[in-house]
């Protein structure tokens, strides 16, 4: 999954991308709202952490105009701002969730999830394509009740495929879901990482393909 953080102290900032990296989570730091706002002009992300005391502004502003624009990304809202008026306040101008700094790794993970599995953004507690079953809340895969263990980067590639099965995922998509926004990619890895999945799978008999669709992407279909 592919978040962003709109954070502008650098060391919380640059602490929270690593230590969510090793959760599972892609994620692109930006220090202020104009930032951000170019990100999401140019990416898609499946959630938004958001701090509201940024040097070019209030995160809520940032907030209500994604809302105007009518984005349904979920936005957890990271602050020192402990009054009730203030998480009142940001609740309103459409924050999904609210967490207090100093707040503990576990908590903050845990609510990731929770936002990331609302029925509402179509996201469901279960993906099922072919025999696979991947359940986004904690990355178990099973094959017909066969647990299938896959490195964090296959499972996020397939995690990505199997929400989007029958269509196809462009590279630069699925780049942009694996990998944050300064990572220096070769031009083979992510044909390496489907290689991999793609036995992976078979070996398995999973009952799905990663069919690569030329110069545009890949598609998973069920066989």
């Amino acid at each position: 999954m592919r978040l962003l953080l709109v954070e502008d102290d650098p060391d919380l900032g640059e602490a929270l991308v690593a230590n969510l990296a090793r959760d599972g989570f892609a994620v692109d730091l930006a220090a202020d709202l104009a930032t951000a706002e170019a990100a999401f002009a140019t990416s898609a992300y499946d959630l938004l952490l958001l701090d509201l005391g940024l040097p070019d502004g209030d995160g809520v502003d940032l907030l209500r105009r994604l809302r105007r624009r009518r984005s349904t990304v979920p936005v957890l809202v990271l602050t020192a701002r402990d009054a009730v008026e203030d998480r009142v306040a940001g609740l309103e101008a459409g924050a999904d969730d609210y967490l207090v700094k100093p707040f503990a790794h576990a908590e903050l993970v845990a609510r990731i999830r929770a936002l990331l599995r609302r029925p509402a953004r179509d996201l469901g507690t279960t993906i099922r394509v072919g025999r696979l079953v991947l359940e986004p809340s904690t990355g178990h895969t099973e094959v017909d009740g066969r647990t299938l263990l896959l490195p964090r980067r296959e499972r996020m590639l397939l995690e990505v495929l199997m929400r989007r099965a029958g269509r196809v995922v462009t590279r630069r998509m699925l780049e942009e879901a694996l990998w944050d926004q300064d990572a220096e990619i070769e031009s083979n890895t992510l044909e390496s990482h489907v290689s991999r999945l793609r036995r992976r799978l078979q070996e398995c008999e999973a009952g799905v393909n990663v069919r690569s669709v030329r110069g545009v992407g890949y598609m998973l279909e069920a066989t």
